[in-house]
This record gives structure tokens, C-alpha cells and sequence, in this order.
């Protein structure tokens, strides 16, 4: 809970103050707001220099004086009587006083939990929790209380307390209500903090008493993304950067994809030493993003989520989806935020797509094969007709995979946004891994000849 706040981040001018101070003064009532938050652990040197028994019998300076050897003899003397065997080990300097005698002592922390001194920053996804008193210091009574508290923004006003149902019915001099108000900070930039109270004084006029304090909000994390397409798989890389002073223990780092595609997270493989169990997954550690600029780095594969091969390229959206980010603090303050929509790369569409669809699993040499393909149109008018073929090799080899039967298979006229399938009767000469490639498509009316298709591999087995 951080000490009481009554300003805001922008120092007023003399003149404004002078009037707030007038104005202050003419009223029985005065708010004084203090944030909650988490105490801290504050590492203290001096715990280092730990306590010296033989600090009590002699003075600070009697080892360090001009004759060291008198005090040090009568220190002998009391911690070993003539009838004491018992020796007591160390020196009569200073020089042990910084010697770790725990494990613990390393960290140099007395042990006590320091409550923030200020208000503090405050980051977008935090909770602003808040505790306000409402103190009358005049000598009468403060009747009839109506107490709002509202947060304002740049672009909207949001009501935390209003007791005008209920008002309260009085505040005795030197007397205080109490109350804490609670915000999901959801904007960044200026916020302030509003407190009006509306009153009764001690002469029965009605008074209206307004205080503002002011505080800013900043980004926590930053999250940047890169996405690459590799024929039909997306790849997408986020990295997310630690902007606050103090380390980010990342609870749960979420992509949520858009309805058409299916995420998977690719991770790093594990140690083999590490064994998994039910144990280790509930108490899975939490990835750590150190203060001041600390990255962490997530990768994720994207997948169409439609069954339908046939479906066109055109319809689909760019919108992959958003990340959802949570985290706590050093001692557990949770914090969390949800990302914009991300985008993928904009690639120019093609206006026919034609790919293969379904290549037999086991094919056999010199025996007839089907390929399966698919081909899109892809825009709002009829195309058409077209012939597919295998397109003569740029190189003097022999192909391993030819076209069985009729050379140019001849396709009809294909409406706006429709498919079509197809079979395609192939054979393969050779043994082994193969490639199918060449197989084209040309446009007959506009006489037009569109890229091959992308190769496709195969096994060839002898029979």
C-alpha cells in the first residue's frame, strides 16, 4: 500500500494552486487516495555486517585506537577466565564481519517487506486498486454525504462508486469513511482519478467539494511478430519484450487463431533427463522475462482448418488471430493483456489455383496411377477451357513419372468461386523416390500458360 497521493503527474501552477488551496480550505471535507500494491523486498548491505558479542563490553573504537593490545587483553581475559578450558574462536578485528555465515546471508535482505514510497507506474492489463478516505478536519459535522469515485480517460468516464441511493449519513469532525475502488486498466496514456463528495456543512449550506489526481499508463510488453508461408504452412514468430523494472513471470502466452486455421506451438526438444509426469505438468515453472528489456521468443505452426480442399484462396481472411498474455509480478501481481488481430503477409492471388489432392500410397513401377487435383477459380467471371499436360523437361533426362494414355486432357468452363476434380492417369519407370513435376495448364482462349505445378514426391515399389 504506497503512501498517500495527492497530486498529479504534472506539477499546477502557482496560481492553480493558490485557488485549490483557497478552494480546499473553504470546505469541511478532503479525499486523500493511497494505492494498493504489493509490498517489495528490499536488499540492505549493512545486514551484511552481522552483530559481535564482543560489541557490548567494549567501546566502538577500542580495537582501532592508538593501543589496540590493552583492550584486546582485557577481552582475552573476560571470555577466558583462568578456570575456563573453552576457547572462543575468531580475531578482535573487523575483518570476519563481512564473512557469509548462511547461504542466506547472500542475499542481504533484513527480512522485512518495504512498501512502496510513491505511486508508482501503473501498466496497461494491471488492476488499479485504490484506497480513498474522505476526512472532515473542520469542527462541525458532515451530513447527507453523496461520495462518487470515477476513473477518466481520454475517451471514456467509468463510475467506481456512487452512493447517492444510499448516501451516507454523516461524518462526525475529525471523523473518515472509507472505501476502495478497483479499475481493469484497459488504455494507455493519462488517466484521473475523480472524487466529488456533496454535503451538508456545519451551517446547513450545500457543498460540492471535486479533487483530481492524475496518473499515467504505459505499456508493459511489447509483442512483434514476423509471418512466413510455406506453400500451405504458416509460420508465425512472436516475440515478446519485457518493458517494465521488474521480471515478467509469464503465466500463460495463448495464440487464439482465427476460425479458419488450427494453431500448434513448436517448442524446443526437452533434456532427455527430464521426465514427465502429471506432477510436473500442474507444476510446470513459469517462463521468466527478466526487467529492462528482457525477450522471449514463442514459434507457432498455422494450418487451414477447413476440410474442403476446393475451398478458394480468395475467401479466406487475412486475420490469423490474437495472442492472450498473462503474468505476475515478483511477489504475484497479476497482469494481463489480449493483442490486435495479427495479419498475414498479403501474397498476390492467383487467379486459377491449381494443386494436386490426393497421390495413391503405395504406387508400383510400370503400373498405371491416379493423381488427384483440384482445380479454383478464383475470381468473380468464367474462365475456361483449359488443357493439362506434362510440359517437356528443361533437361536432357528422362523423366521417372509420365503421363499414361492422352497426352492433353481437356477441361470445360469453370464458373466464378467454383472447383473442379479431376483424375489424372500416370505411370512410373523407375524405382525409388520420384518426383512428379511439369504438370502445367494452359487457358485455351486467352491462350495463356499458368506455372507448373509444385513437384510431388513418391515411392515407387516393385511389385
Amino acid at each position: 500500500m504506497a503512501s498517500p497521493y495527492a497530486g498529479g503527474v504534472q506539477s499546477p501552477s502557482p496560481a492553480a494552486a493558490a485557488a485549490a488551496q483557497q478552494q480546499q480550505q473553504n470546505h469541511s471535507l478532503a479525499f486523500r487516495v493511497m494505492r494498493l500494491s504489493r509490498p517489495s523486498l528490499q536488499p540492505d548491505p549493512a545486514a551484511l555486517l552481522r552483530f559481535d558479542p564482543r560489541d557490548v563490553f567494549l567501546p566502538e573504537d577500542a580495537l582501532t585506537g592508538p593501543d589496540p593490545s590493552a583492550a584486546a587483553d582485557f577481552l582475552h581475559r573476560l571470555l577466558h577466565p583462568p578456570d575456563s578450558t573453552a576457547a572462543v574462536p575468531g580475531d578482535f578485528t573487523f575483518r570476519d564481519r563481512f564473512l557469509l555465515r548462511d547461504p542466506a546471508d547472500a542475499l542481504a535482505l533484513p527480512g522485512l517487506l518495504v512498501l512502496p514510497q510513491s505511486f508508482g507506474a501503473i501498466y496497461l492489463g494491471e488492476t488499479f486498486c485504490s484506497y480513498i478516505s474522505i476526512n472532515n478536519s473542520s469542527s462541525f459535522e458532515a451530513r447527507d454525504v453523496v461520495i462518487k469515485a470515477e476513473i477518466q480517460t481520454e475517451r471514456q468516464r467509468i463510475l467506481l462508486l456512487d452512493t447517492s441511493k444510499s448516501p451516507v449519513e454523516s461524518i462526525r469532525s475529525g471523523g473518515r469513511y472509507d472505501f476502495i475502488v478497483e479499475h481493469d486498466v484497459k488504455e494507455l496514456g493519462a488517466h484521473t482519478l475523480v472524487c466529488t463528495a456533496l454535503y451538508n456543512d456545519g451551517d446547513g449550506e450545500r457543498k460540492y467539494l471535486p479533487q483530481f489526481f492524475k496518473f499515467s499508463v504505459s505499456n508493459p510488453l511489447s509483442v512483434r511478430t514476423k509471418v512466413r508461408t510455406i506453400k500451405d504452412i504458416t509460420y508465425l514468430e512472436a516475440c515478446i519484450e519485457n518493458h517494465t523494472k521488474s521480471n515478467l513471470y509469464m503465466d500463460q502466452v495463448d495464440f487464439e487463431p482465427a476460425q479458419q486455421w488450427k494453431a500448434t506451438r513448436l517448442e524446443a526438444d526437452e533434456h532427455p533427463s527430464a521426465v514427465k509426469s502429471e506432477i510436473g505438468d500442474l507444476c510446470k515453472q513459469p517462463i521468466l522475462i527478466r526487467a529492462g528489456g528482457g525477450i522471449y521468443n514463442y514459434l507457432y505452426q498455422l494450418r487451414s482448418s477447413s476440410d474442403e480442399v476446393d475451398q478458394p484462396k480468395s475467401e479466406l481472411s487475412s486475420i490469423l488471430g490474437k495472442f492472450q498474455i498473462t503474468w505476475r509480478t515478483n511477489l504475484g501481481e497479476p497482469g494481463r493483456l489480449q493483442t490486435q488481430n495479427i495479419h498475414s503477409t498479403p501474397t498476390a492471388s492467383k487467379d486459377v489455383d491449381l494443386r494436386a489432392v490426393k497421390v495413391p500410397p503405395i504406387i508400383y513401377v510400370e503400373r498405371p496411377f491416379m493423381v488427384n487435383l483440384c482445380l479454383t477459380n478464383q475470381m468473380d467471371k468464367t474462365v475456361g477451357p483449359f488443357e493439362v499436360f506434362l510440359a517437356p523437361s528443361m533437361t536432357d533426362e528422362e523423366r521417372a513419372v509420365l503421363v499414361n494414355g492422352l497426352q492433353k486432357l481437356i477441361l470445360p468452363l469453370v464458373e466464378p468461386f467454383e472447383s473442379i476434380k479431376f483424375d489424372l492417369s500416370m505411370v512410373a519407370a523407375q524405382l525409388g523416390v520420384q518426383k512428379i513435376s511439369g504438370i502445367t495448364m494452359h487457358a485455351v482462349q486467352e491462350k495463356k500458360y499458368y506455372e507448373p505445378l509444385p513437384d510431388i514426391e513418391i515411392f515407387v515399389d516393385a511389385e
